[in-house]
């Protein structure tokens, strides 16, 4: 990265006391949350009230018919087309949809704007019948100056036109107003969030040195001054300084904080900032405009000698992907639901997402910081060439610049982002037009953030280095073919490389394939995958070749797996399979339930808990008798496994071993041999246990030789009960926060019936409403707003909303047996 220089107005590490005097408020800023009020209509002729975010289409119906696509998908090695069914979710979010509302502009306002986080898609924002403003790209905040429009002192009517084409997306992009949209009245001089920047320019254990910039907007001509304030978590005030700003609008201040606490995700401490826009000075000061942010103080480097550092110590990314959508809610992004979903990874021993293939919300963000977890924020999916018929590509000439733009200067302040992503998988990238393009995208972001490093993720490495492409890049992001990473550094300058997308491992929770085989070939009647974990698609790997890689090459600075949780669209290897609608690729599946894998991972990604997993379960009538592998997946080195009490033997991991000669594709490239070895250096196996009913045991060994620990599972009887265990049992009265129940058939001793498939209905009543389910089955029809659903597998997840009150929600699950259990969430 070139080196940077800003230019500061006021050096100040505390400002004068005299100058900091108590000052006359006189601010006009406003900012009202425009959530409720909506109404929403499919033709602009019938209209229902709702509230915002809102995906239209998340209560289905499911269809085929609705983006059925005859394509052949280029970036799976397709190269003939077939009929793909629910490759964008199945659900009815293609056409057009309107939003509108009235709303009051008060006649002291001097500016108003609305501020939008995300609308899919191509929104026309209408202001009292006349056209405000339109942004093209779904997946990106934008603001519209309504001010010419709008009435002051009286009624403004909004209305908000979305069109969403067929054949848009490679996955489910969701419909509407699906990210929070906001009302932003401000005075004649005011701070926007957008023109400021504070970031944390050194900072060790004793002091760390923060710089601040901004450029104000309206108030030329008048004598203006900004005053900070940085408040540490307990309250204090740790640092301040004050400058004039400049008759261009910019000033340039430095904030030094004594024994500071650092930003990470082990310790995500965050600092409150005050600022100020001061007119005049002393008794006569009055504040115009005030506004709070919060900041994280923590440095980020990459460099070829220490590969990716925060806060001076090296580490290694253990990130996955994440698409936007949440499962049975959609897109409609919701604090609670990112909430779930971060804190599940962090039990992983996740510690960074990839926002995949699309730029982040505002309220992820705000999440990521508050919870600690490092972000990769991405942009496109596709440039010039188009992936899809109607996507993206349409836009790109005319609007790249000014979507990495808004991507910037949303979301600099977030001590959670650490990269930005200019592309995935980018057909230009064997061209020297990409290799322009990818320079002039990058340069953008240098230009409006020079603290951050850029990335993208790169299929085509031949191709990619023989062109220059990936040379161009901050950091080099390759997807998948890990096998080829000693290849690809021999010729990157960098001297480090990123698995910015990895593994693409697929399975189903708790379905299991007998014989268990390696493959990237596996299809099956039903649909499914298996949770044995061998199976994998044509351009991907076990996730044992990446462990490889991060662990033993110098040169990688970790991964982004292939996802965190399954996702609405792209069914491979079923993409052509009717009825499936979903993702195999998560770790968690869609409603959020941990699969095997999920394990796998945290044996070797958590290193402050520890992990002892059994797979599979060990319910199986009619497979007496049968060879019915076992594998245990945990952190310590040797395990000893029990059948009834009697000993299968001890089991101790393998060495290290190449990851050029593993991780290729398996099958055609590995005998049994080899493929013991890749999976036994991070799992425990026994490949001949013979299925009997009862207790199956593993007692896990520390480097002693002692016992550490163990784990049991047994075979089930007859269910007999439901088991409801919530996420949360105390809500806030908001209208907004959720409780996920995860529901479970047992028998009479609580033993989990893993295979079970009742038909559940759930009842809500009190303080709170039905939201939604899931079980997690990829070719479920069954609609996820309504209060019913069969089990997969023995589980699935109910959603429950609070309401605006204070009391009690009482959830009452049955079974059609007859079979019931209640819990009651408290709303305070």
């Amino acid at each position: 990265m070139k080196p940077f220089t800003i230019l500061f107005l006021s050096l100040l590490a505390t400002a004068p006391a005299s100058a900091l005097a108590k000052s006359r408020v006189l601010s006009q800023h406003q900012e009202v949350n425009l959530q409720q009020g909506w109404l929403f209509s499919r033709d602009s002729l019938h209209w229902q009230s709702v509230s915002i975010p809102h995906d239209w289409a998340i209560s289905g119906p499911f269809d085929k018919k609705w983006d059925l696509q005859y394509v052949a998908i280029t970036q799976n090695g397709e190269k003939e087309k077939s009929e793909k069914s629910g490759r964008s979710g199945a659900l009815p979010w293609i056409g057009r949809g309107f939003y509108r509302r009235t709303l009051s502009v008060p006649k002291r306002a001097t500016h108003a704007y609305l501020q939008f986080d995300g609308a899919m898609s191509e929104p026309h924002v209408y202001v009292n019948g006349k056209l405000a403003g339109w942004w093209a790209y779904g997946y990106n905040a934008f603001r519209i100056d309504i001010t010419p429009y709008m009435m002051k002192g009286r009624s403004n009517e909004v209305v908000v036109s979305l069109n969403n084409r067929e054949e848009s997306s490679r996955w489910y992009p969701g419909g509407g107003l699906y990210r929070p949209v906001s009302l932003i009245l401000t005075g004649k001089a005011f701070l926007d969030p957008w023109q400021s920047f504070l970031y944390t320019e050194k900072a060790d254990a004793n002091e760390a040195t923060l710089v601040y910039s901004d450029h104000v907007k309206g108030g030329q001509g008048e004598q203006l001054c900004e005053r900070i304030q940085l408040y540490a978590p307990d309250g204090k005030v740790v640092a301040t300084a004050e400058g004039k700003v400049g008759n261009d609008g910019k000033i340039g201040l430095r904030l030094r904080v004594a024994r500071p606490q650092l930003w990470s995700p082990e310790t995500p401490t965050l600092y409150q900032v005050k600022i100020e826009l001061v007119k005049g000075q002393g008794r006569y000061a009055t504040v115009v405009d005030s506004r709070t942010m919060k900041t994280g103080i923590r440095t980020i480097a990459f460099s070829r000698e220490h590969g990716f550092q925060l806060n001076g110590v090296s580490r290694k990314f253990q990130g996955v992907c994440l698409h936007h959508d949440l499962g049975p809610l959609g897109t409609a992004v919701n604090k609670a639901a990112l909430i779930r979903q971060v804190k599940i990874l962090k039990d992983m021993g996740c510690d960074a997402i990839r926002t995949s293939h699309n730029m982040p919300s505002t309220m992820q963000m705000e999440v990521y910081d508050s919870l600690g977890m490092m972000v990769m924020a991405e942009s496109f999916d596709m440039w010039h060439y188009p992936k899809c018929k109607n996507g993206y590509a349409r836009f790109f000439g005319q609007w790249a610049d000014k979507d990495i733009e808004h991507l910037v200067r949303n979301h600099r302040n977030h001590p959670s982002l650490v990269m930005y992503s200019i592309g995935n998988e980018i057909p230009e990238q064997w061209s020297q037009e990409g290799v322009d393009i990818a320079r002039r995208l990058q340069d953008i972001c240098h230009r409006l953030d020079p603290t951050r490093q850029v990335t993208q993720g790169m299929d085509r490495a031949e191709d990619a280095l023989k062109s220059g492409f990936a040379q161009v890049m901050d950091i080099p992001g390759f997807n998948y073919r890990v096998y080829k990473y000693d290849r690809n550094i021999s010729k990157l300058p960098q001297g480090f490389l990123l698995g910015s997308e990895t593994a693409s491992t697929v399975s189903s929770r708790g379905v299991y394939k007998f014989p268990v085989t390696v493959s990237d070939k596996n299809v099956y009647p039903d649909g499914q995958c298996s949770s044995y974990d061998t199976e994998y698609c044509s351009w991907s790997n076990l996730p044992e070749s990446d462990f490889m890689a991060q662990d033993d090459k110098d040169y990688t600075i970790g991964q982004f797996v292939w996802t965190g949780f399954d996702y609405l669209g792209e069914p491979t290897p079923y993409d052509t399979y009717w009825p499936s609608r979903s993702s195999y690729f998560g770790i968690c599946d869609l409603a959020g339930l941990p699969k095997d894998r999920y394990y796998l991972y945290r044996s070797v990604w958590n290193h402050r808990d520890h992990t002892v997993h059994l797979l599979p379960h060990w319910t199986w009538p009619g497979r007496e008798g049968k060879v019915t592998p076992v594998m245990c997946y945990t952190d310590y080195d040797e395990a000893e496994l029990f059948v009834n009490g009697k000993s299968q033997g001890r089991r101790h991991k393998t060495g290290r071993m190449s990851v050029s000669a593993t991780a290729g594709k398996l099958v055609e490239k590995m005998g049994k041999e080899i493929t013991d070895s890749l999976l036994s250096r991070y799992r425990l196996m026994w490949d001949s246990v013979v299925y009997e009913p009862g207790e199956l045991k593993v007692v896990v060994y520390d480097k002693n030789g002692k016992a550490a620990g163990e784990k049991t599972v047994r075979t089930a009887g007859v269910p007999a009960a439901l088991s409801l265990t919530a996420d949360k049992d105390t809500l806030h009265a908001d209208g907004n926060d959720l409780s996920y129940i995860t529901v479970a058939l047992t028998d009479k001793d609580g033993n989990p019936c893993p295979d079970t498939a009742d038909d559940i209905h759930v009842e809500v009543s009190g303080a709170g409403t039905f939201q939604g389910i899931c079980n997690g089955d990829a070719t479920s029809l069954e609609r996820f707003t309504e209060p019913h659903m069969h089990l997969f597998h023995g589980m699935l997840v109910a959603t429950v909303r609070s309401g605006h009150k204070p009391g009690t929600i009482t959830v009452e699950v049955s079974t059609a047996s007859g079979i019931r259990q209640t819990i009651t969430i408290a709303v305070k």
